[in-house]
């Protein structure tokens, strides 16, 4: 376990008047100020009632105090957790209290760096925490809980098992550059190197799939001016966010908001209308319109029922980049008849007919964009895991050394050439786990995080 000698104290839940606020405090004192304010032993996991009174004597608060004993404890240090009353008044007078007993108070993420350190977490469940309290939707909250209890860290532990096993193969020749590696050991080191890329590969594959889970799935909702997008996002997000008038070219800009339905967070955005005369400003608009949709991971088509084919629409459909994650949305049905599927739109594109006025048909348009999401979603989902950024440039740098050791392989090349790639790769898998020294990197990660966790 690592030693530290500060202790430090930081409010552990959110900021503002609520019905009880937990301080956390970790480190060498903390036994020692649980003692102090109970005038006597407190056991460990043992919740006690006491009246906090300061360093001076002033009555602060009635308190609950939760003692954990090193290395037993979130942090592998000794912790106190102190729930008070949620007056953040209160709360900074205790804070200010133990800050006057010698603690310091603790930086952004530093209660999960040292359970880092402390080896209670490896970095993948460290990075988890973060994911668990960002968590805006089922599928983010479950990945989270698979990453937390080690999912990902296992796999890399493997993967850096096999690699370990093929380094110790090579470097017994490296002491030997007289003798060639023979075949059976180079057919070996074949397969498992082969073996190392493909799992490579899986793990990286979920990168689509993490990104969809933390950013949102981007939803873009599209058309010609005054065809209802506006009204169809307030509707989806159930308030006025855009302002809406019968008068055209209304939206500007593209307005992002996020939502979620079913087991998926959507990140929902409303566009420039797409005219074919638009005035200088509206032109800028519909720039950014044709970007968002060549981002876009779901698109909803928005068309007047009454007029389905409307000017505009072919620069839209020239976007398209599957119409598996589209759905034409036929709105201001309450207005018009039925009205025919527009010619542009293919037979297997899916239509929906609704009322943003109204509300009708927003139960069938609900259920087939989380239908679409689900789609989205498991096209990219390989794994219980999901990646994040850092990984993914982790393995990619793995990736490529296996690369170049499987192609030294094959041209027998020497072998201390190929123990400098898997080298490469080990540090790289290491990266990923934490089991590498990259204090700059921990810093980076830990500053993300907010204060008291």
């Amino acid at each position: 376990m690592t030693s530290h000698a500060e202790t430090i104290a930081a409010l552990a839940t959110p900021s503002g008047t609520s019905a009880i606020a937990v301080i956390r405090v970790s480190g060498p004192a903390a036994s020692m100020i649980a003692f102090s304010l109970c005038a006597g032993i407190l056991p460990p996991r043992w919740a006690r009632r006491a009246d906090y009174k300061s360093i001076t004597g002033e009555l602060i608060d009635s308190v609950l105090l939760v003692w954990f004993k090193g290395p037993k404890s979130y942090t592998g240090e000794d912790v106190l957790e102190i729930s008070c009353h949620g007056n953040p008044f209160i709360a900074q007078k205790i804070l200010a209290d133990l800050f006057a007993r010698g603690c310091k108070p603790a930086g952004p993420g530093e209660f999960t760096q040292r359970a880092f350190l402390n080896g209670k977490l490896d970095l993948t469940q460290a990075e988890a925490v973060m994911d668990l309290i960002r968590a805006s939707s089922d599928r983010a909250l479950a990945a989270a809980n698979h990453q937390l209890r080690g999912d990902l860290g296992r796999r890399m532990e493997g993967l850096i098992a096999t690699l370990l096993s093929v380094l110790a193969k090579i470097e017994a020749y490296i002491d030997f550059p007289e003798e060639d590696l023979p075949p059976e050991d180079n057919v070996w080191i074949a397969r498992e190197l082969e073996h190392l890329a493909r799992e490579t590969d899986r793990l990286l594959a979920t990168s689509r799939y993490g990104e969809l889970l933390r950013d949102g799935i981007k939803t873009v909702i599209v058309g010609a001016p005054n065809v209802g997008k506006s009204s169809l996002l307030n509707r989806l997000i159930g308030r006025e966010r855009a302002l809406v008038s019968p008068e055209p070219g209304t939206t500007r800009d593209f307005i992002e908001e996020r939502i979620v339905l079913g087991p998926h967070c959507l990140r929902i955005i409303d566009t420039a209308g797409l005219s074919p005369s638009p005035a200088p400003l509206e032109k800028l608009g519909m720039e950014k319109t044709i970007e968002r949709l060549a981002e876009a991971d779901l698109c909803l088509i928005v068309l007047d029922a009454a007029r389905p084919a409307a000017a505009g629409l072919s620069d839209v459909i020239s976007q398209i980049r599957s119409w598996k994650h589209a759905i034409v949305v036929l709105n201001k049905s309450d207005l018009a008849p039925a009205a025919l599927r527009p010619a542009e739109i293919p037979m297997n594109a899916g239509v929906v007919r609704i009322s943003a006025l109204t509300g009708g048909g927003f139960e069938d348009l609900t259920s087939a964009i989380i239908a679409l999401a689900d789609g989205s979603q498991n096209e990219s989902r390989r794994d219980s895991v999901a990646i994040n950024a850092r990984h993914a440039q982790a393995l990619d740098e793995a990736r490529e050394c296996l690369r170049h050791a499987r192609e030294k392989l094959v041209t027998n090349e020497s072998v201390e050439l190929l123990a400098s790639d898997l080298r490469g790769t080990l540090a790289a898998y290491g990266e990923i786990a934490g089991k590498v020294d990259n204090e700059r990197m921990l810093d980076r990660l830990f500053a993300a995080f907010c204060i008291g966790k």
